[in-house]
């Protein structure tokens, strides 16, 4: 196995970093927030650090305002949504350039994103990999595999779309889980 040097970036959970660091690769994650878990962590701009040499990145942008789910608010929006659909368009920019040098994977929610820049290559379930809940989650893949499901559970729970709102929300819906963290640096190294 090659050692990779792998940006998780818009992430401050750690579970992605982790994950890679786990299975012996050289893993940052990136975000403006603090990380929650000591690890390598550059807090600021990902495109500060994104040309620096990576083999893999795997995005996250925000989906506030790209969501299917915040369909809703966006006529009230329109800047806040034009500022993220041009966050996540400067990633798949980005990774057009230069996915020859670093696979590349952009994660985010059913959403506007398949109209704007293109359908996913892939959609995703926590319990395709180990976890009750679903959260459809779309892939756009450059140089990396479709994700093969682990751990089927056929028991499933709305538990993400339900959960009550307060001020950390937004955060604890962003989280990527544990099984899908897994899969994806044993599958994509």
């Amino acid at each position: 196995m090659n050692k990779l040097r792998v940006l998780v970036a818009c992430e401050f959970s750690g579970i992605v970093r982790d994950a890679f660091i786990a299975k012996g690769h050289d893993a940052i994650s990136c975000d403006l927030l603090p990380t929650e878990k000591p690890g390598p962590h550059y807090r600021g701009d990902v495109f500060d650090i994104i040309n620096d040499g990576f083999d893999l990145m795997i995005a996250h942008p925000p989906c506030t305002h790209l969501a299917v789910s915040g369909a809703r608010w966006f006529q009230n929006k329109q800047r806040e949504r034009w500022a993220a659909i041009t966050f996540f368009m400067n990633f798949a920019m980005w990774a057009e350039d230069n996915f020859k040098f670093c696979k590349v994977a952009i994660e985010n929610p059913i959403g506007i994103m398949s109209t704007i820049y293109r359908k996913p290559d892939q959609i995703i379930q926590p319990w395709q990999f180990g976890h009750g809940e679903t959260k459809a989650t779309c892939l756009w893949l450059k140089g990396l595999p479709k994700l093969v499901p682990t751990n089927i559970v056929e028991e499933r729970e709305h538990r993400i779309h339900r959960m009550a709102p307060g001020p950390d929300r937004a955060k604890e819906r962003s989280r990527t889980f544990q099984g899908i963290a897994d899969a994806m640096a044993s599958q994509w190294s």
